[in-house]
């Protein structure tokens, strides 16, 4: 988080501060009175289709990665209730998106196929018949 700038660092991206819309309301559970009266459960929300700041793929992407967490308008909403403070909800929450559009933008390494040593194949197959005779022997007796 680079508060100088007014952005802040999701992965490789940098997200500017305009573009999140923040919004206090009361949290749920257990509390008593406090509860009843602090707005510390903190919603943040990020229209990403909306966003200046990304080009296509990778706006593409975070839509792609995150479909399971964005809304019908393409717009990322993060909650957190878990501390009496709104600041430190504040935090929680603005860690969350960060953790959230870091993982989406890391592009995962092709598999390179490869194939089994000599000696696996060597092993695969003792471990196979070590296997197959000890169910023969478990066998009834044939009778002639």
């Amino acid at each position: 988080m680079a508060p100088d700038d007014g952005t802040i660092a999701a992965g490789p991206l940098e997200i500017p501060r305009a573009e999140l819309e923040w919004r206090a309301t009361r949290s749920s559970g257990p509390g008593g009175q406090h509860v009843n009266t602090s707005s510390t459960r903190i919603e943040l929300v990020w229209d990403i289709p909306a966003s200046p700041s990304l080009d296509e793929t990778t706006r593409r992407r975070l839509l792609t990665q995150l479909a399971g967490r964005v809304d019908s308008r393409g717009r990322l909403r993060v909650v957190a209730q878990g501390e009496r403070s709104q600041l430190r909800n504040r935090g929680a929450a603005l860690a969350r998106l960060q953790e959230l559009v870091a993982h989406a933008m890391v592009i995962p390494r092709k598999r390179r196929a490869t194939r089994p040593t000599a000696a696996a194949r060597r092993a695969r197959r003792t471990a196979k018949e070590r296997r197959s005779a000890r169910k023969r022997e478990r066998r009834r007796p044939e009778e002639d």
